[in-house]
């Protein structure tokens, strides 16, 4: 198996700082904003873009933590009887901006269970969504509003952001 470098460490944090700056320039101001982590890559990017942010503007965005474990629609084929927990945030998400942060966006299945966990308990004036990776192939019609790179993949390929908080090292590289 290959693997091919697309993004090392210095490109990730410069794809996040713009990602940041785009963030503010849509939502105009950090009030009402909200970053929601999908765990376990989106947690660590949504925690560097609140620095990135909080660098910029000089205020410190809330981030949550989601674990879509209990809503992704392939639970039944874990389980016969899976139990659906509750989300409970630490911020009330009411009429706030929520930006929800992954790794990669692929069929966009993650992203679904995603909203469907945020709608479930709360009901947020806008959702949005930000991604270091889009590699296409997408099942559900769901398009990101942050892109920091398009990666053209074909199914068989995969790729991996790998964070130092998880992996030791900072980069995004194809398997193929």
């Amino acid at each position: 198996m290959s693997e091919n470098e697309l993004l090392d460490g210095k490109s990730m944090d410069r794809t996040l700082k713009r990602i940041a700056h785009e963030i503010l320039e849509r939502n105009k101001t950090t009030q009402d904003l909200v970053l929601v982590g999908i765990k376990t890559r989106g947690e660590f990017l949504a925690k560097r873009l609140q620095v990135k942010i909080q660098e910029i503007e000089g205020e410190c965005v809330p981030v949550e933590i989601l674990d879509i474990t209990f809503y992704r629609d392939d639970l039944t084929k874990k389980s016969q009887d899976p139990e659906v927990k509750t989300v409970h945030w630490s911020a009330d998400l009411r009429d706030k901006k929520v930006v929800v942060v992954d790794d990669v966006l692929y069929t966009g299945r993650t992203v679904r269970a995603a909203m469907d966990a945020i709608l479930d308990s709360s009901r947020p004036s806008q959702i949005q969504l930000a991604v270091m990776v889009d590699r296409g192939h997408r099942e559900i019609p769901i398009r990101a509003d942050f892109v920091g790179k398009n990666i053209p993949t074909s199914k068989s390929e995969r790729v991996h952001v790998k964070l130092s908080e998880v992996d030791t090292t900072d980069q995004v590289v194809v398997q193929s």
